[in-house]
């Protein structure tokens, strides 16, 4: 089975590529950047905003994860445009091209699809396309959001790596690694379900393969779990030995007291009871293992 996964080079899309192989079949990764991919797998350069370029690589697929986007909280609020025209118009040229080869599809959602921010606001309209093409199109597009994703590979936000986009936990378990304050917004009473990106990508292959639920209603892939984000934090400090929180404002386009937690019941048709989820304190233990042995995330950079 080859499997097209646009953003196939990112973060979660590596995580993907692997349980794909893991699994016997042929990622064709569908992204802009220039990587070498596995062995294993298949390359194309492309961007989702070119509708040619989705349709011709759709047309050799046997599935589509669609992962490409623009991410970002308030990053996405000073400049949505481009959030709009790769997580909306993008997206819908996946639409149209599964639309038309009848394969199926997973769509990467976001769990907090009720904020004011471009990434959240861009991501659901996408949600909800997806669920007009499967009621009025006849697509297989399982919705799936992802919620907070987090584990060995995620890119870093300055000063510490390259990313334009902060992430909660490459931030603080390189401040933490640095010897640098763990920067919280808030009060850190936030309840964020932090997944291991291992469980996300396994839920995105079972999605596709399942397809979207009977209902209506999205895959929520996620532990259920909610800690506060200075819990969190404190988890972080705990791992690698070292750390103290400071507090800073709220950042634009995310509310105080914010709760982003899963429905577990909702990936009942695609998590066996047998199947646990990596716990908290050991994901952070490999994703802080992961970073002290990466070279080129900056420990000492300020």
């Amino acid at each position: 089975m080859n499997v097209l996964v646009t953003g196939g080079s990112g973060f979660i899309g590596s995580h993907v590529v692997a349980e794909l192989l893991a699994r016997k079949m042929t990622p064709v990764i569908f992204d802009r950047h220039v990587r070498r991919p596995p062995q294993g797998c298949e390359l194309i350069l492309g961007d989702v905003r070119d509708p040619v370029a989705v349709t011709e690589a759709v047309a050799h697929a046997d599935g589509v994860i669609h992962l490409a986007a623009v991410l970002g909280t308030q990053e996405t609020i000073a400049n949505p445009r481009p959030a709009a025209e790769t997580n909306v118009l993008g997206s819908l040229n996946v639409f149209e091209a599964v639309a038309q080869y009848r394969v199926p599809a997973a769509l990467a959602a976001v769990g907090n699809h009720w904020m004011d921010n471009g990434y959240s606001i861009s991501k659901t309209c996408a949600e909800r396309f997806a669920q007009m093409y499967n009621g009025e199109r006849g697509t297989s597009i399982a919705v799936v959001r992802a919620l907070n994703a987090y584990g060995p590979g995620q890119s870093v936000a300055a000063p510490y790596g390259h990313s334009k986009v902060r992430k909660i936990m490459p931030s603080f378990v390189c401040r933490a690694l640095a010897g640098d304050p763990i920067e919280v917004y808030g009060d850190g009473s936030q309840q964020m379900d932090m997944v291991y990106v291992v469980d996300v990508a396994w839920c995105f292959v079972e999605a596709m393969l399942v397809g979207p639920r009977a209902d209506g209603r999205v895959y929520e892939a996620g532990t259920g779990f909610g800690p506060e984000v200075r819990d969190i934090a404190q988890v972080v400090i705990d791992t690698v030995g070292q750390g103290e929180i400071v507090h800073l404002p709220m950042r634009p386009g995310e509310p105080d007291h914010s709760v982003v937690v899963a429905d577990t019941s909702t990936l009942t048709p695609i998590w066996p009871p047998e199947r646990r989820f990596i716990d908290l304190v050991s994901g952070v233990e490999e994703t802080v293992a992961w970073y002290r042995q990466t070279e080129g995330v900056h420990w000492s950079a300020r």
